[in-house]
């Protein structure tokens, strides 16, 4: 189950948001997700990352692969299973 997310009111210089956008742009995330990334990698190098935090989904949009992986259970009838068999 997925706790809710915190929303957080942010200002910043209209430069340091242009210049986040781009590296986020470059990384294939949001300016959000990229302000995530860079808060945790900071917490994480400071030792002060809590051990409850869950993983951050990587960069990208998920694959149609991933998102119909999660919503269909295995089959144990697939071709891989039958060979160890």
């Amino acid at each position: 189950m997925a706790t809710e997310r915190k929303k957080l009111l942010l200002r910043l210089d209209p430069a340091v948001y242009d210049a986040l956008a781009r590296w986020a742009g470059d990384e294939l995330r949001s300016a959000n997700a990229q302000i995530e990334f860079l808060l945790r990698r900071a917490l994480a190098d400071a030792g002060r990352l809590p051990s409850g935090v869950g993983k951050m989904r990587g960069p990208g949009r998920p694959t149609r692969a991933t998102a119909r992986d999660k919503q269909q259970p295995e089959n144990p009838e697939t071709p891989e299973a039958r060979e160890e068999e």
